[in-house]
């Protein structure tokens, strides 16, 4: 779409998104709040699943529109936020891993928070917003903030949490601690609760300024290790926790689609490579899994309450997203690290003011189209470097067409996913395939046979590889 074009497209949505807004509409722009949640799984009573209790997600679902078919552009986390947070796609050489920088990958790119910055808006960070503080900090209005370590905890209970930026690079450097906990602490004890409470303390500031604001706040759980108190582990019976139903790798699937979990192995307890996870082990871990989602559900509900009591919510666009999916051993994996649906699809739940559109959608999108729905949605003019396209048409009608195709990649692989199939394509020095996997999405969800080589797949497949070469000629 030309800049032009989607200035005009923007206008007017603008006006029939936001006709529903209060009299605080007419007293200046809309603000926009981001909640981010790493690691996040689709595997929620929104998206028709009811393993986990996220009863302040599901509210905001019941409020906004829920994207049944969203997918992050890159399975990590750095790389994730930073094509998101400037709307360009990675490649084989930018915003490849979670070290990935904006600052360094895209150097004259605008972020999003830079760009309302410049349009008049407060910009402020909490909690796992982009991977590192410090990039591309000038976008902020304010310096960007982490919760600091207790070390005093730390020393009396021997266990870290290592999800702060600045403690990334020892976690993936020594082995650590065990992967889950579950102690009888209040909220506020771990990371996540700590943000909620900055996060309510910064609406309130927030309430009285004069501008509009767009505030970012990244929720750390369900990323390991999976600490969460004691109260929302007791929110699942041991028994009640079930084992992956897919937990083969796939029929014919290629080496090159296979990892050894490495994030994971270097906690206290998982077996080396190249072990296979124990049964008692990994109910565990999805024990801790869910209770860590759970607890970052509560701290979700403390914002959206304080949004409401502070009467905020008639004027606030509110994104629910994760920055990729997580493996709870699907294909006999773990993490994310992987082309496979599992790591790539997580939720995506909008609420524009005044409630007048709800629903689901089936629609394709991919997060590169976070940027430019924004944008779209407060009227603001888009930008050339911007290489996804506004949603906005599936958020005034759920049932509008989504993209016909979006692009994950991870590593060497190039992923197509249209609303029938996923391809995933590896290439050699010479450009050409080396290895390719092919899932039928109509009759195999799960992704367990990999059909790259049937023949009754052969048109196609080249009719998605001749759309995945086009994709990756004109990044």
């Amino acid at each position: 779409m030309s800049i032009e074009n989607f200035r005009m497209s923007g206008y007017s949505r603008i006006f029939v998104l936001l006709l529903g807004l209060n009299a605080t509409a007419s007293e200046g722009k809309p603000n926009v709040l981001f909640l981010i949640v790493d690691d996040l799984r689709p595997e929620i009573p929104a998206y028709g699943k009811h393993n986990v209790q996220s009863p302040n997600i599901e509210r905001l679902a019941s409020e906004g529109v829920v994207f049944e078919n969203a997918y992050a552009n890159v399975p990590v986390c750095g790389a994730s936020r930073a094509s998101l947070m400037t709307g360009i796609r990675p490649t084989a050489n930018r915003f490849v891993g979670y070290r990935a920088r904006i600052d360094e990958d895209a150097v004259n790119a605008k972020t999003l928070f830079g760009y309302l910055k410049e349009h008049g808006y407060f910009t402020e960070s909490i909690g796992k917003v982009v991977h590192f503080s410090d990039d591309s900090a000038n976008g902020w209005s304010t310096k960007p903030w982490l919760p600091r370590l207790d070390e005093k905890r730390e020393k009396d209970t021997g266990h870290r949490d290592y999800q702060l930026a600045e403690n990334i690079r020892s976690f993936l450097k020594n082995r650590k601690g065990p992967a889950y906990e579950a102690a009888d602490v209040p909220d506020n004890t771990y990371y996540d609760g700590k943000i909620a409470d900055r996060a309510v303390a910064s609406l309130v500031k927030l309430k009285q300024s004069d501008k509009p604001f767009f505030l970012a706040i990244g929720f750390l759980k369900p990323h390991l290790p999976f600490n969460a108190p004691k109260v929302y582990w007791d929110l699942y019976p041991e028994g009640d926790i079930t084992l992956s139903i897919n937990p083969l790798f796939p029929k014919r699937a290629p080496k090159e689609a296979w990892h050894d979990w490495g994030e994971l192995r270097k906690y206290a307890g998982v077996p080396p490579v190249p072990e296979l996870m124990p049964d008692d082990l990994a109910r565990n871990l999805i024990h801790g899994y869910y209770a860590s989602l759970s607890y970052s559900d509560a701290q979700i509900g403390k914002v959206l309450n304080a949004l409401d009591e502070l009467d905020l919510a008639d004027n606030t666009l509110v994104f629910l997203f994760g920055d990729h999916g997580w493996s709870l051993g699907e294909h006999s994996l773990w993490a994310k690290h992987s082309p496979f649906d599992v790591a790539t699809h997580t939720p995506l739940i909008v609420r524009v003011p005044g409630g007048k559109t709800t629903g689901s959608t089936k629609g394709l999108v991919e997060f590169i189209d976070i940027y430019p729905t924004v944008l779209d949605l407060l009227g603001l003019a888009g930008l050339e470097q911007l290489q996804g396209e506004s949603f906005s048409d599936q958020l005034k009608d759920p049932d509008a067409p989504g993209k016909q195709a979006v692009y994950p990649r991870w590593r060497g692989g190039e992923v197509i996913k249209t609303k029938d199939f996923a391809l995933t394509e590896w290439f050699d020095d010479r450009g050409q395939v080396k290895a390719r996997m092919l899932f039928d999405h109509r009759n195999d969800r799960d992704e367990t046979i990999n059909l790259a080589e049937h023949p009754n797949y052969t048109d196609v497949i080249e009719g998605l590889h001749q759309q995945l070469l086009a994709m990756i000629a004109s990044r």
